[in-house]
């Protein structure tokens, strides 16, 4: 079945790219001024009248809301936005952690019970309804408004460290053209005195001595720089406790070219730096940022008209360079051993352990973006008879291919970085952006031609950023466009200027103490408020408005054929399994929640205090909102629960309109044909020129 999907969307594929120069033809109606004249033997009480149309336009005047120009779009914007960092960074990790392939045993069955139903549920709302999340839940139950609210909480506040991200990745490829890649060695000015490099270390280890600042030392005077002696060659021991005996090379907290690169030149961490003082912008930094948020606004400019077709690059780049780095990865000495321990050493033992499947489910939860509001929004701008659900079934596929596949390229290089070095895999295998912008970094100086795969691989970085950013931010603006339907003529500014502000708020992550603030935001911007909001969110469909008549919807309004167990599944899995693990995956995040921390500096009470406020921020939107709604009394009783008339599609909505406003049009104008005083003025209203109720009047 799959085969067939697949085979289906390449098709879509290549006709997308046969058609990428195609401008949207956007509707828009003129208002003609009509001139009546009779005859010139008109009757004495007849007289010449100018007649206009009413103020206002017909819902069709209206300008439309966008859709995708073909299907191959909407597919690759969701691969890409399922597709980020985390693909190539935290699940490599995360399978090594926990078993090797024995991993993949619970990461595939959080993916059937938790990943996918809610990767298709929010398919499902943004097609259905042509709607962003701030009006999908306004009319799916009006009491909580305040989730599609909170989801764009959530987005914002990712939008605004994410491309943070981005500006690193900048960075480390501008930085790579250069013939000696600047982290590879330790003798640029900017390098600090405990930085060594394994080539230096190894070559004074041949005369008994120990590396540091450059230069090749002896035991005694390294021994001393830790304010200790040496016992021997390889050992020293504290000057006032003769027990407290350590080997001699880790005496010293020794960090390594790229670490240093990375601290020390990039992010330009000071000794000194601290929550209490975050030192003074990094200027390199935030040109990096602009240079980022410039590109996303001229990606974004024109909506899904314009990403759409950067997509086919931005999504499809990335599984390109993967696929050479895998090839020269699996040439590499001592890769083999690090696929080994990557997926070749499974522990079954590991599945007895609540923590991997914790880790599983969080992996996957995060992973395909749920709950951030980006699907609901790339989905509302599909043709409404579009079939979701297959694209549901192989993106979040290939988003778990995806991760796989980026595994076996990370530890084949950790394999071969370990085998130079003389060390083993585990001890240089870590998680999050130090793996990429510090092991990764560190094992390409080891390759023939470092600079290009230097550029390859953080080229890749910002291709695979970029997708994720790209929803985000039209996530955002879709909202603005929604809300204020009048603002679609000025997409080009309404982008320009968010942009601009969300620049603006990352400022505070380039400064020189900006990494604890980046990782302040990451730590908490989307974790317990996004399983919280996905638990209302599926329970809302399941529970409130029913399942069955949400797949009515699905089977009979826009047409998607849904085999009996398929349909069995998504029943059980949005009534059942996917609310219990996703209050599972609550639990067990809470009972594993750690105060953050860099290094083994931790934030202090009061930041931690600020990240929760950040949690809440997307949280306390519900009942705020809700409050607000039930102040308004626009709805009363089982109105505030039940959805409104408006959750329907976009042409229901218009059709509704467009009776409702014809009528009242008609009765202005036979009020004017029959009311003697219409004869005192020189103007009347009538409909517009092409509305069925219009006529040449003689008065």
């Amino acid at each position: 079945m799959i085969d067939l999907f697949t085979s289906g969307m390449v098709g879509h594929c290549l006709s997308g790219l046969t058609t990428t120069t195609l401008a949207f033809t956007r509707l828009s109606l003129q208002v003609l001024e009509i001139f009546v004249h009779t005859d010139c033997e008109m009757k004495e009480n007849q007289k010449l009248v100018q007649v206009t149309p009413i103020e206002g336009k017909e819902p069709d005047e209206v300008e439309e809301r966008e859709t995708w120009d073909n299907q191959c779009e909407f597919f690759l914007s969701c691969l890409g936005y399922a597709v980020g960092f985390g693909n190539v960074w935290r699940f490599p990790y995360l399978a090594y952690k926990n078993g090797g392939a024995v991993f993949f045993i619970p990461y595939v069955i959080m993916l059937l019970v938790a990943g996918l139903p809610l990767f298709f549920l929010e398919l499902v709302l943004g097609q259905y309804t042509s709607l962003g999340p701030n009006k999908i839940f306004l009319h799916l139950s009006p009491i909580f408004m305040g989730l599609g609210w909170g989801m764009l909480m959530v987005s914002l506040l990712i939008a605004i460290y994410y491309n943070v991200l981005l500006a690193w990745a900048l960075y480390y490829t501008f930085s790579s053209f250069t013939k000696t890649l600047p982290w590879g060695n330790c003798t640029n000015a900017f390098n600090s005195e405990n930085c060594f490099t394994s080539e230096e270390a190894k070559k004074c280890s041949e005369k008994s001595e120990f590396y540091f600042n450059h230069s090749c030392v002896d035991a005694y005077t390294y021994c001393g720089f830790s304010d200790m002696t040496n016992v021997n060659l390889t050992h020293c021991v504290n000057r006032t406790d003769a027990t407290n005996v350590v080997w001699a090379n880790k005496s010293l907290p020794l960090i390594s070219a790229s670490e240093d690169f990375f601290k020390n030149r990039m992010l330009q961490r000071r000794d000194g730096i601290s929550w209490d003082n975050m030192g003074t912008l990094n200027w390199e930094l935030v040109g990096c940022l602009a240079l980022a948020w410039v590109i996303v606004g001229l990606c974004m400019i024109k909506g899904v008209k314009s990403s759409g077709k950067v997509v086919y690059f931005t999504a499809i780049f990335p599984y390109v360079v993967l696929v050479i780095l895998l090839i020269r990865g699996a040439l590499l000495e001592g890769a083999y051993t690090g696929i080994e321990f990557y997926i070749l050493t499974p522990n079954i033992s590991k599945l007895r352990e609540v923590d991997v499947w914790g880790d599983a489910a969080v992996q996957i939860f995060y992973s395909l973006g749920s709950s951030c509001g980006g699907l609901i929004t790339l989905s509302s701008y599909n043709k409404y008879k579009n079939n979701c659900m297959r694209d549901a079934i192989v993106i979040a596929l290939g988003n778990c291919t995806t991760s796989v596949f980026a595994g076996f390229v990370i530890f084949s290089f950790l394999g071969f970085m370990a085998k130079s070095q003389g060390t083993t895999v585990p001890e240089l295998v870590t998680s999050g952006s130090g793996l990429a912008f510090v092991v990764y970094a560190e094992a390409v100086t080891k390759m023939p031609l470092p600079p290009l795969w230097a550029f390859l691989f953080f080229f890749m970085l910002i291709t695979l950023g970029l997708d994720s950013q790209f929803t985000m931010v039209e996530t955002l603006s879709t909202a603005v466009f929604d809300q204020w339907p009048s603002l679609r003529s000025k997409k080009a500014i309404v982008v320009t200027i968010m942009c601009f502000i969300l620049f603006l708020c990352g400022l505070t992550m380039v400064l020189q103490g900006g990494f604890y603030m980046f990782e302040l935001f990451n730590y908490y911007s989307a974790g317990l408020s996004v399983i919280i909001l996905s638990i209302i969110e599926v329970s809302l469909i399941a529970y409130v408005y029913g399942f069955r008549r949400f797949m009515a919807h699905v089977t009979e309004d826009m047409g998607i054929w849904v085999p009996k167990p398929l349909y069995g599944y998504w029943a059980i899995t949005w009534c059942f399994l996917t609310p219990v693990s996703l209050v599972v995956i609550l639990v067990l995040t809470s009972m594993k929640f750690e105060a953050p921390a860099v290094g083994g500096y931790e934030f202090p009470k009061n930041i931690q205090t600020l990240g929760w406020f950040i949690t809440a921020a997307s949280l306390v939107l519900i009942p705020i909102l809700g409050i607000y709604i039930v102040f308004t009394k626009e709805y009363k009783g089982k109105e505030l629960v039940v959805a409104t008339e408006d959750f329907c599609s976009a042409h229901e909505r218009a059709q509704r309109k467009k009776e409702l406003t014809q009528p009242a049009a008609f009765k202005s104008t036979i009020s004017h044909s029959y009311n003697n005083d219409a004869f005192m003025e020189d103007v009347v209203e009538v409909p517009p020129v092409d509305s069925p109720n219009n006529q040449y009047l003689h008065i």
